[in-house]
Order: C-alpha cells, then structure tokens, then sequence
C-alpha cells in the first residue's frame, strides 16, 4: 500500500479536530464528483436501451445497453477497489472516471459510424464510470465515526441528484445539439457524459487529498503499534474483524434491489416510446426515478443510523414490490402513474443500497475494506447486468406488467434474509 508521511499521520491522529475537518473537507470534495459523475451516470440510464433499439433494430436486445455497461462496471469495481486498496481512494476513483469518460465518448463515436461492435465495447468502458460513480459513497466512511456512516454514505450519495436528476432532463437539448454536430440525436447525452465522467476524476485526482482511506488505515496501524507497546494505555475503539454474517445480509440487500431497479428502470423507457411517448416525456420520468433513487439519501442515511440497518432494508423490499405493483397495474396512457412507479423504485433501491452498505462497513476491518467493498460491487454489478439482460427478454415474451410484478416480488426476499441475520447475530465492535 502507497504510504502518507509519519509526520502527517501524527498531525491527524492527535488531533481529533483535525480529522473531523479532513472528513468534512473529504465530503465536500466527494460531492462535487459525484454532482458530475451522477450527470455522466443518467446517459446509458435514460437512452441506452432506446440507442440499441434504433441500431439493432429490435427491442428484445434493448436491455442489452444496462447489461453491458452494468457488466463492464463490476470488472472495473474489483479494479477500483483493489486500486483504491493499495493506491488510495483519489488513485482509484479518479481513474475509474476517466476511464468511464472515455467509455461515453465511444458510444459517440459508435453511433456516428453505425458500428455495432464498436457500442458493446464502448458500453463496457463507460460502465467504469458507473461502478465508481457507486464506490465513491464509501470514501466518505473512510474517516467518519461509527455511528456516521450510513450519513457519511447519503451525503455522498444525494449530492448524486443534482447531476443525475439534470441528466435525463437534457436529454432533448443534448440531442439538438448533437444533431446540429452531424451526430444521432440519441448519442447527445454521451457527448454529457463524456465530459461530467472526466471532470468528476478530475476533482478526486487534483482535490482529495490527503487521501482519506490511507489516512485511515496509517492511523489504525499507529494505534494497534502503541497498543502492542503500550497495553495499559487507553485507546480507541479497535476495528471490527470480518463479520461474514453482516457481509452476507449486506451484499445479498444490495444485489437484490440492484436486480429489481435496474430491471423495471431498463425497460420503462422503451414501454413508453412503445406507447407513443416521446423522449422528453421518458426524461422526465427516468429523470424523477434517479431523483428518487438519490434526493432521499440524507433523511435515509439518518434513518439507517437512528433506526438501525434491518429495518430499513425490510422497508427497502416492502417499497419495491410496491413499486412493482403501481408500474404493473399503469394504464398505456397514464404519466402519473409511472412517474409513482418509478419514484417508488428509486427510493426502494436508496433504502437497500444505504441500509446494505451501512452493513458491509461495519462489517469489514479498514485494512481489507476498500478491496472487500470492490468485490461486493463486483456482485451487484452483476446483479444489475442480470437484470438488464433478461428485462428486454421477459418483456419481449410477456409483457412489462409481468416484469414490473417479477421484480417487486423477487425484492420479498430480503425480508428472510434479514430476519435471518438477527438470529445469534454476533456482536460488532465500531469505531468511535
């Protein structure tokens, strides 16, 4: 692992004022990234499956956009998190930006030559900025007390909204403005996230310094040498060891709200153009699905602390499957119903998404943490790259009723789980 001065490490670990700042600073910082890259996110989210449908032609590979950019991000979260593990979070975060970025300027690229080949590929880079754009929420727990970190997570996550909200509201205007270019309407919003991806890594690379989770972990190790030396001398709370039970309840809520989301979202968008609407109608529902999916962060991140982990990912399954229902049972012709539908699937992914990563920090020791959190959002990645794909196939063979009711039902299965979980769960030690 990369190393930070002796000298610094001293200056942060005597001085509790100091570190508090340094996790304010590393917030800020995280909020302005993820301002950006929830604009570079919104792109494959809201026109992804609409472009593969115009180039291949046929809407039962139009979920195939979500699973390979969802596919391509779960490679680039094991990269992300075991560069960030042994480079820092600003190494690591910021790379996978970029690399995001120059995903996006591929499916540019793809689109104004037509080139099938060239889309999949392109899909599968940008998908890094997607798989950052989620690991960023842990840098702001690197230093955040116990009893903060599911609101050190929201705080990064809502600052997600800004950008991830305008995203799909541009979709029209980033359209014209590539059509005015000579380019396809539809790649317009790459064209965004092209540009938010790379100015997102910019800010990492330039501003978080220094870096929070080496910062962390120099001082754990400070701690656990004077222990050894000085046994009788107080100290602060140790790290917990791995919990593999709370590892397994918050991975499993992760990937199966990631499951239910991103199949019902992938499919939305080409169920309304089916029904005639246009795309400024499809931004604006995707564009309050996102909203929902992030605007709600802080309160939820408050909640998980105050409430605790377990109940807020029952909440997350219960307002799923109403999720499911409200989108199953939409007329052809009703906005309104959808705009529910799909507000209701972005709060129920936020609860279990909080709620699950507010599990697996607690649950894993600061000096594997960082390469743990990446092999988890290897799952979930997954997960969404699984229900990307099969969304356009269920719905090819069925219809998106049956898709929407799947997945609200399939999100039922985290209430076993959890349940499971407060069974002679055993007992954490936390950081102060």
């Amino acid at each position: 692992m990369q190393r930070i001065s002796e000298h610094l490490v001293q200056s942060y670990a005597l001085s509790p004022e100091r570190r508090h700042a340094l996790y304010r600073r590393t917030l800020v910082v995280v909020i302005v990234s993820q301002i950006f890259g929830g604009a570079g996110l919104a792109a494959g989210v809201t026109v992804g499956a609409l472009l593969a449908q115009q180039m291949l032609g046929t809407a039962g590979l139009a979920g195939l956009p979500a699973a390979l950019f969802t596919l391509g991000s779960a490679g680039a979260a094991l990269l992300v998190g075991r560069i960030s593990q042994r480079r820092g979070r600003r190494i690591g975060l910021a790379a996978g930006f970029v690399t995001g970025g120059v995903g996006a300027a591929g499916v540019v690229l793809a689109a104004i030559t037509n080139n099938v080949i060239m889309l999949f590929i392109a899909l599968l880079i940008y998908g890094a900025g997607t798989a950052t754009n989620l690991q960023a929420r842990y840098a702001g727990t690197d230093l955040a007390p116990a009893r903060r970190r599911a609101t050190a997570v929201s705080m990064a996550m809502v600052s997600t909204t800004l950008g991830a909200v305008a995203g799909p509201n541009l979709v029209t205007p980033m359209g014209a403005f590539a059509t005015s270019l000579g380019i396809p309407a539809l790649a317009g919003p790459f064209l965004l996230a092209a540009a938010a991806y790379t100015l997102a890594g910019v800010v990492l690379f330039f501003w978080l310094r220094p870096d929070p989770l080496l910062l962390a972990t120099a001082i754990y190790a400070q701690d656990q040498a004077a222990a050894a030396a000085f046994p009788n001398t107080p100290s602060r709370p140790a790290e917990p060891v791995v919990n593999s039970r709370g590892v397994t309840v918050g991975t499993t809520v992760m990937v199966l709200t990631q499951i239910a989301m991103v199949a019902i979202m992938t499919m939305t968008p080409v169920h309304m153009q089916s029904h005639g609407r246009g795309l400024t109608e499809v931004g604006v529902v995707i564009g309050i699905h996102i909203g929902f999916m992030y605007l709600p962060s802080l309160v939820t991140g408050m909640l998980v602390d105050k409430l605790g982990r377990v109940p807020m990912a029952v909440a997350a399954g219960l307002t799923l499957l109403a999720a499911g229902i409200v989108a199953a049972t939409a007329p052809a012709h009703s906005m309104t119903q959808l705009m529910i539908a799909l507000a209701l699937l972005g709060l129920g992914w936020n609860f279990g998404l909080i709620s699950g990563t507010a599990l697996i920090v607690d649950a894993t020791p600061i000096e594997t943490r960082a390469k743990t959190q990446g092999s988890i959002d290897v799952l979930i990645a997954l997960a969404g790259a699984t229900g990307g794909a099969m969304s356009g196939v269920i719905v090819a063979g069925t219809s998106y009723a049956v898709l929407s009711l799947a997945g609200g039902i399939l999100s039922l299965l985290l209430i076993p789980v959890v349940i499971w979980s407060q069974r002679s769960a055993p007992t954490r030690m936390e950081n102060s």
